[in-house]
């Protein structure tokens, strides 16, 4: 067993554009000039260039896996062991290296985790054929392996794939507690993961379940205190916006009150900036000054009427109006985000009114069993709760340094998309590379019922998938070919579920070691990585035009047209800005 304080990974330095020497050529190349040879040439080239970046990202696998700190040209630093957020930093300029952080922001905006195994998956489909493109193969015929391998792969994954049953709801929100806790297991939260686990599951359990539309998990950051201190709040929480002297005389806590959600401004302008008023007499100036005050304690009386309590707005609400709502016992807050007012509408139901003039008090208004303005870490936050149509939840994420809580927003994040998908489609697999080789051994069965090239393609294809459990062995520190003669040994005697245990350091069930994963996750993944192995395979010669890097002018323009112009711009010399010619 590792012990306790051995846990956190080491954390690797990356500065500029990519820090490996080995590979600055590949990735930097279309700066020195993109590789404009033809055929295997450039072939070879694309698949090194992809190598390189996977190479990067690879360390970061699994509950072993490392951290990256990337330094941007500003001196932002960002701590990450996500392979979407490191592929996104990094400036890769190589076009078809660009592929592989395609499918990773697809594989992040799909699923929401496995970035780093669907861009390591796809790293390992090129290694395996580049002695085939060195051997003379057509890309073609390696093409047309690889999209029959994947889509073998997808059905037996969708056999293999375990149903959940949803009848039994405490056992229903234990397998989702299983599935959240496998996709911490590699994030900086590993060692809070029943905290997490449970903050995720609740906040997904809070959504309208036939949607599940994560717009309506509100995440907000509050720097200081330690990962314990950070909530959920089944309602809205928004920070305290920009108020106005008298804003400390309104009352910060009510019990059932009427919310009223506005997009109206409350505030006084002064005349030199929307009109210019002439007149002749002082009376008719303070005629127009009083219909200005009118007209603002007209939307003021109207909003009292209605009997709301709180009043928020998008818009300012200036110091007249928060004044005036002072005196009479009602909270309002200006500028509130357009995100935050839509969860408040979702929450307290209601709608956004553009008018004070028309209020239905009986459709317009949201209500909330319970409303505070209280203080959290060094900011203070408007919750409402116990709102009688809750879909929206908020978190509020403390910790020490701002990067250490962007880090624990994306794994909570990555951990309440898996919660998502596997309420949405109910089948999970085993984790630890479990399934991988279970498909790499069906594969290489299914590759010796066949003859010609394309059994060598399907096999190779087999043997990507098994780098995977590879990386994982190498980035916990194990011999990795031993562990990989373990698991094919096992799946040799049909069990299917054996995968790498990474506390004891050998083999076990993945299914009875509760490291599940939703089966959509590993479909998308290998869909996913075949589709930029092809495109990547697809490409024999780059085409640049030299022009395209310096500054683009134009399309050049007749002498003629020129002349004209320039005599247009000389016509307007006495135009604005020069005084006028008398």
């Amino acid at each position: 067993m590792s012990m306790p304080g051995m846990m956190q990974p080491p954390i690797i330095l990356l500065r500029g554009k990519f820090p490996f020497q080995r590979s600055q050529n590949l990735l930097t190349s279309s700066i020195d000039g993109t590789d404009s040879s033809q055929g295997k040439g450039q072939l070879l080239s694309n698949i090194g260039a992809c190598l390189a970046v996977v190479d990067c990202v690879a360390s970061t696998l699994g509950p072993r896996g490392m951290d990256k700190l990337i330094v941007s040209n500003r001196g932002e630093a960002t701590i990450s062991n996500d392979g979407a957020t490191i592929l996104k930093l990094l400036e890769i300029v190589h076009p078809a290296a660009k592929s592989l952080v395609d499918i990773a922001r697809a594989q992040d905006a799909e699923v929401g985790d496995g970035t780093t195994s669907v861009t390591l998956l796809a790293g390992e489909m090129l290694r395996e054929c580049k002695s085939f493109i060195e051997e003379g193969v057509n890309p073609y015929i390696v093409m047309k392996g690889y999209r029959k391998a994947t889509q073998l792969a997808i059905e037996e994954i969708k056999k293999l794939a375990i149903p959940i049953d949803k009848s039994n709801p405490e056992q229903f929100r234990q397998h989702l507690l299983k599935c959240a806790a496998t996709s911490m297991s590699s994030k900086l939260i590993q060692n809070d993961k029943p905290f997490f686990t449970n903050m995720a599951v609740d906040a997904v359990m809070c959504l309208n379940q036939e949607d599940l539309n994560e717009d309506y998990i509100g995440v907000k950051r509050v720097p200081g205190g330690g990962m314990q201190d950070s909530l959920l709040v089944k309602g809205v929480a928004f920070k305290k916006t920009f108020s106005y002297a008298g804003f400390e005389q309104q009352p910060k806590s009510f019990t059932d009150p009427s919310v009223l959600c506005l997009n109206v401004e409350l505030e006084l302008k002064a005349e030199k900036d929307n009109a210019e008023v002439r007149v002749e007499d002082v009376n008719e100036y303070q005629k127009i000054v009083d219909a200005e005050w009118d007209i603002i304690y007209n939307k003021l009386e109207a909003i009292v009427k209605t009997g709301a309590k709180v009043v928020l707005s998008k818009l300012p609400i200036g110091d007249l109006a928060t004044q005036y709502f002072a005196d009479r016992d009602i909270f309002c807050a200006g500028r509130v985000a357009a995100d935050d007012m839509k969860r408040v509408t979702q929450a307290l139901g209601g709608s956004v009114q553009s008018t004070v003039s028309d209020i239905d008090t009986t459709k317009h208004l949201g209500k909330c069993g319970k409303f505070e303005e209280r203080q959290i870490g060094s900011e203070r936050f408007n919750i409402f709760t116990e709102c009688p149509a809750s879909k929206t939840c908020t978190i509020i994420l403390r910790g020490g340094a701002e990067q250490f809580i962007a880090e624990v927003d994306r794994s909570l994040h990555d951990a309440i998309m898996i919660v998502r998908r596997t309420i949405k489609h109910s089948t999970i697999v085993g984790g630890g590379g479990a399934i991988e080789m279970e498909v790499s051994k069906r594969l290489r069965e299914h590759s010796r019922s066949i003859q010609g090239k394309q059994q060598l393609i399907i096999s190779a294809f087999a043997k990507s998938l098994e780098g995977i459990p590879r990386q994982l062995c190498d980035n916990a520190g194990f011999d990795a070919t031993d562990i990989l003669n373990k698991l094919r040994m096992q799946h040799a005697k049909n069990d299917i579920w054996a995968g790498v245990d990474i506390e004891n350091e050998g083999v076990g069930n993945s299914v009875e070691l509760f490291i599940w994963e939703p089966a959509l996750v590993k479909i998308n993944a290998i869909a996913s990585a075949s589709e930029a192995a092809c495109l990547v395979l697809s490409v024999d010669e780059t085409i640049r035009n030299p022009q395209s890097e310096g500054q683009n002018p134009g399309p050049p323009i007749d002498r003629q047209t020129a002349q004209s112009a320039m005599r247009g711009r000389g016509g307007m010399r006495g135009g604005r800005g020069r005084g006028r010619r008398m």
